[in-house]
């Protein structure tokens, strides 16, 4: 069942703490993805006006930082890292793969809802290359194989 979109009034409840704040536009889009999963596209205008700059710089900002996103993301994120160690070490191959079994492009959900799959650049493993990361666990030294096992864990 899709969710229900937040309304003006609670995108605002949550915008308001934020503006005392020295640099508030981070803050805000962190406290909402942290509320809804995802910063809805409704909060970019009320957040342009709440801080008197424009819906461009908000979305600038967004599209900026890999980590905010348009929709929610499955109930469970695999990140895989495309930095050079990872890549050198067959990363590109393994996304590939990975992608094509699981019937997504990159940023894509499962039709089950299960798992997002999300680029990174960089995970802090490239002595273990590739890496990926499973929610919140880094995952190194990352093969067809162990990643199977990985999306299994998610339910894909």
């Amino acid at each position: 069942m899709p969710q229900q979109a937040p309304s003006d009034t609670e995108i605002t409840a949550l915008i308001a703490p934020c503006l005392t704040l020295e640099g508030p536009l981070l803050p805000i889009l962190q406290s909402l993805q942290s509320a809804f999963g995802h910063v809805p596209a409704s909060a970019l205008p009320l957040i342009a006006e709440a801080l008197n700059i424009t819906k461009a710089e908000v979305h600038g900002v967004m599209s900026f930082y890999h980590d905010f996103r348009t929709t929610p993301a499955g109930r469970h994120v695999v990140k895989i890292c495309r930095a050079e160690a990872c890549q050198a070490m067959g990363a590109n191959g393994l996304a590939e793969e990975t992608l094509k079994d699981l019937g997504i492009a990159w940023h894509g959900t499962t039709a089950n809802g299960a798992v997002t799959v999300e680029p990174v650049y960089c995970l802090g493993l490239c002595a273990c290359a590739p890496a990926a990361m499973l929610d919140d666990r880094v995952v190194g030294r990352v093969d067809q194989t162990r990643m199977q096992a990985l999306l299994k864990e998610a339910g894909a």
